[in-house]
This record gives C-alpha cells, structure tokens and sequence, in this order.
C-alpha cells in the first residue's frame, strides 16, 4: 500500500530555501575569513604568537591583557583577521530571523495575523537578545 504524498507548504518552501542559502554564505563567509586571519592576508589585532601566552587566562584577563573593546565594537574591527570570522558567525546567527521575515509575506497573503504577530514576536526577542541590552 502507498502512502500518500504529503503537500509541503509554500511558507515550508520559503524557509527551507532562505535558511539554505543563508547557512552557505555564513559558512562561506567563514571559510573565507578563517583563511585569511591563518594566511595572513589580514592582519592580526592579537598576534599568533602572543596567543600561547594568553590561552590560560579568563575572559576577563584576556581583554584586559590583550586590550580588545568589548560588546558590537567588533563591527568596526573587521580589517583585522582575528575580528572578521565574527560577520560569518553574526549571519549565521541571523538566519533564523532571515526565515522568518520571508514567511511572513505568506502569512500576510493568507491574513493569518496570529502567526504574522508570532513572527513579528520572535524577530523582537532575537533582535534584543542580540543587541546586549539585557546582558549586564
């Protein structure tokens, strides 16, 4: 007996797709940017060889020590090698809200308000999550 095809929803679809090519291009963005801290074509704000020497130490000693700024100062640090895998890692991050921003339109479409204010909920608890407002 065959079992019967199941109908995969567009807003499935739309998902799958976004949350696809989102991972690539993080883990791309990744690959691209580990490369280029190891070879050297960016330089380092921490040098290599600095780094055996502070391996053992807490975070806190570490940022102390190695004087690197602390919360989305990373953003503006992108030219240094050891700074720019950070983009690969934010936009992994962000896929989930990537996703669901592109369902959303399906759900406005369908007037499910329910899930349209859901969304708009998520993308409110991630942003702020992300944004540190509530970390100290």
């Amino acid at each position: 007996m065959e079992k019967p095809v199941r109908q995969i929803a567009s807003e499935q679809l739309s998902y799958a797709e976004v949350l696809h090519w989102s991972i690539l291009l993080g883990f791309i963005v990744l690959v691209v940017t580990f490369f280029a801290y190891v070879l050297g074509w960016l330089p380092s704000y921490v040098p290599l060889e600095r780094l055996p020497q502070l391996w053992g130490l807490s975070a806190t000693e570490y940022l102390k020590a190695t004087g690197i700024p602390t919360g989305w100062s990373w953003l503006f640090m992108m030219n240094k090698g050891d700074f720019a895998s950070q983009l690969g890692i934010a936009i992994l991050s962000g896929c989930s809200i990537a996703c669901i921003i592109a369902i959303m339109p399906a759900y406005a479409k369908a007037k499910n308000f329910i899930y349209i204010g859901i969304c708009i909920l998520e993308i409110a608890v991630l942003v702020l999550s992300a944004s540190g407002i509530f970390g100290h």
